[in-house]
């Protein structure tokens, strides 16, 4: 497996699917990446060389926020919003949805994973 960001990468999966399996990177992130590195995205992780894997780490380095750094900020942006009040910010302390679904019929109740905070 070849290790990206600290997260193993399948390898037998085709490359533009595998790198999603990276903590904040998708489809459209992963074909941009193999479009500017020059790599194959329907290649297989297991035919990549070493040299196309330490360029996609390089890539991923310099250019994305990805796994912990990127959790970190999400948490963070949540954090400061419930500080200052803001409607979404009461939303997340509430447990109820942020982004405007109706609760009408469902939702009325935090998940069990947020009633347990």
């Amino acid at each position: 497996m070849a290790r990206i960001s600290g997260v193993d990468i399948p390898r037998e999966k085709r490359l533009e699917v595998a790198l999603t399996y990276i903590y904040g990177v998708g489809r459209s992130t992963a074909l941009k990446m193999c479009q500017e590195l020059g790599i194959d995205h329907n290649q297989r992780v297991r035919n990549l060389t070493e040299e196309e894997t330490n360029r996609i780490r390089a890539y991923v380095d310099a250019n994305l926020t990805v796994e912990g750094d990127l959790r970190r900020d999400v948490q963070q942006d949540i954090k400061r919003k419930i500080e200052i009040g803001s409607y979404q910010g009461v939303r997340h302390r509430k447990g109820l949805p942020v982004r405007g679904q109706r609760t009408h019929r469902d939702q009325r109740r935090p998940s069990p994973t947020r009633r347990r905070q």
